[in-house]
């Protein structure tokens, strides 16, 4: 039997997500001259398809289904990510000159959301086949080892980081596959000498691009002041970048959350969401429930989705099937990582990254992608040893 409280669970958190979608998305529907309940029908009729998937999944049997699903994700979405630059303009809808979504029937597909869960699936997948224990192995044939990976997770880089102008998804995908790696069998040395790698790859991709400069300027812009506190002044002058830098992102969902207090304005009664910050129900939606809910209500979410974690990896624990094992924690970090990258970028604790929110920000390619890994982690729970998860 599947595990119920990780479906139940994430039915509630869609729930809460139509809802923050009507409250939030006020301004954005007199912008765009629809209906009030535009945005929260389409969330809901997401959430309902994502619901469905994933109850559908849960019934299948994971020695016959997974492996099929996964690859198809996998070489599914890579052909269409591949094929995007190329398609015509009918058919693809393009954001500051990158064709991220692929138009079907009315709505907007981005193949890049399935891509990262097929991702995860063919590393779980390969991990268990080829990796294992580091004992005895020196780090240099760690890395031969690794080259494979290294070589699709570069293929993966250039068409989301360069074609798709999408940095934040890479870097959510290059965490998962560090921690990946590590839980595969690879050594900690290894995945430091790894991390360092990543490190000056990142670097590279926001020195090559002037809208990510610009980006993490405006960031170091409302930060500098607290940090540079902590140097000596001949230091701090250097750091310091010009204050007409204005981060007014930023600035305006640090308002919102300052404005929510312990309790927060109410449903519908907040005032950031009315132009000051743009599309708030996609990627400021933690801002807009912080200033609508307060304190108490970003704890109830964030315990929510803690919760959400921890069956997801004690589903992984409990795996005595090494794939499904670390495919289940694949899916635990893919989401982790995309909820702190969100919650850090909000907070002006990071640069913003353009990352939604899993199962909260308004979405239907992102909402269906997150439902199918969950369906997919859900067919693995029932080979799992559920008498004690």
């Amino acid at each position: 039997m599947a595990d119920r409280k990780l479906f139940t669970l994430v039915a509630i958190l869609i729930l809460v997500s139509t809802v923050l979608t009507y409250s939030l998305s006020a301004y954005t529907t007199l912008l765009f001259g629809v209906s009030e309940f535009h945005f929260a029908i389409r969330q809901a009729a997401f959430g309902f398809i994502g619901i469905i998937i994933m109850w559908s999944l849960a019934q299948l049997d994971p020695d016959e289904w997974l492996n099929t699903i996964g690859f198809t994700l996998f070489i599914g979405s890579t052909i269409l990510m591949i094929a995007m630059p190329f398609l015509p303009e009918f058919l693809v809808s393009a954001v500051g000159g990158a064709k991220r979504w692929i138009k079907v029937f009315g709505f907007s597909l981005a193949p890049v959301e399935f891509f990262k869960v097929g991702f995860v699936y063919f590393l779980a997948w390969s991990f268990s086949r080829k990796l294992g224990h580091h004992a005895g192995m020196g780090i240099g044939a760690e890395f031969k080892r690794f080259i494979p990976y290294a070589l699709v997770f570069v293929g993966a880089m250039f068409m989301i980081a360069f074609i798709q102008n999408d940095l934040g998804q890479v870097v959510v995908l290059g965490m998962t596959l560090l921690f990946m790696l590590m839980f595969a069998g690879s050594s900690f040395r290894f995945f430091l000498s790894l991390l360092s790698i990543t490190l000056l790859f990142f670097i590279f991709f926001i020195m090559t691009a002037e809208h990510r400069i610009i980006r993490i300027k405006s960031w170091w812009a409302l930060a500098q002041n607290s940090v540079l506190e902590l140097f000596p002044a001949a230091i701090a002058e250097k750091l310091r970048v010009p204050t007409e830098i204005e981060p007014y992102q930023i600035g305006h969902s640090l308002n919102a959350i300052n404005n929510g207090g312990m309790f927060g304005t109410g449903l519908a009664s907040g005032t950031f969401k009315l132009g000051f910050l743009s599309e708030v129900h996609t990627d400021f939606v933690l801002a807009g429930l912080a200033e609508e809910f307060g304190f108490v209500g970003v704890l109830l979410v964030v315990g929510l989705f803690m919760w959400i974690l921890q069956r997801i990896f004690k589903i992984a624990n409990r795996s005595d099937d090494t794939s499904m094992y670390l495919f289940s924690l694949g899916v635990g970090l893919l989401l982790a990582f995309a909820f702190l990258i969100n919650a850090y970028g909000i907070s002006g604790i990071t640069p913003i990254k353009g990352i939604s929110v899993p199962f909260l920000s308004y979405g239907g390619s992102a909402i269906i992608a997150a439902s199918i890994a969950i369906g997919m982690v859900l067919m693995a729970s029932k080979k799992a040893k559920m008498e004690q998860v």
